[in-house]
């Protein structure tokens, strides 16, 4: 990772290992803050999705100047964020790009089934236990070909009618499947470089295609 002290000459902090998407009124000063939207003054204003956004140089008032690159993050912080993102694997990419071979992706989203996914005009997408497949088993069918993610855990986080129905014995399968019982979904997707076994798989399917 590449920083130096700004054109100002004022004293920089070292670059945190984590970075917080979609900061936005929720900045954190143990991590690098990227936000599409300067409202908050993010750390780094730039679009997740940016097909060259690893290289980018950013001018920070913390940091000094700073290029991402990849591996340079141990854990990236996604919450509320991945839903408003029209073109979504470039974003994708660009986060298993920059986290280290082990880091994790901690994404918080909206269920597909809950009031929240879309009540909010800004959502273009909604998410459920499937929406990973193609970040993590089906790598190969996204292009990628040297690392994945492996989802290391999902968590559904309930509304007060998924509680009530918990409560009154709902198999949580069932819960899963009701309308309105899960508000949200949290994700932690580790990144690793693909296995021999994965190599296979992916040459496999460029045979086939």
């Amino acid at each position: 990772m590449e920083h130096s002290p700004s054109a100002f000459g004022e004293n920089v902090t070292a670059v945190p290992k984590l970075l917080n998407i979609g900061s936005g009124k929720n900045f954190r000063e143990d991590c690098v803050n990227l936000d599409i939207l300067d409202y908050w003054s993010p750390d780094i204003l730039a679009d997740l999705s940016h097909k060259d956004l690893l290289g980018q140089n950013f001018e920070t008032d913390r940091f000094g100047a700073l290029t991402l690159q990849k591996g340079m993050f141990d854990e990236i912080i996604c919450n509320d964020v991945i839903e408003h993102i029209p073109d979504l694997l470039p974003a994708m990419t660009n986060c298993l790009d920059m986290l280290r071979v082990g880091g994790n992706f901690n994404i918080l989203v909206p269920y597909d089934l809950s009031f929240g996914a879309w009540q909010d005009p800004t959502h273009v997408r909604a998410f459920n236990e499937r929406s990973w497949n193609y970040y993590t088993d089906w790598f190969w069918y996204v292009g990628w070909t040297e690392a994945r993610f492996h989802l290391r855990q999902m968590n559904f986080n309930m509304s007060e009618i998924g509680q009530k129905l918990l409560s009154e014995g709902m198999d949580q399968e069932v819960l899963i499947r009701t309308p309105r019982a899960i508000d949200s979904m949290s994700v932690v997707l580790e990144k690793q470089l693909l296995s021999d076994q994965d190599k296979l798989v992916l040459e496999h399917h460029r045979k086939r295609g």
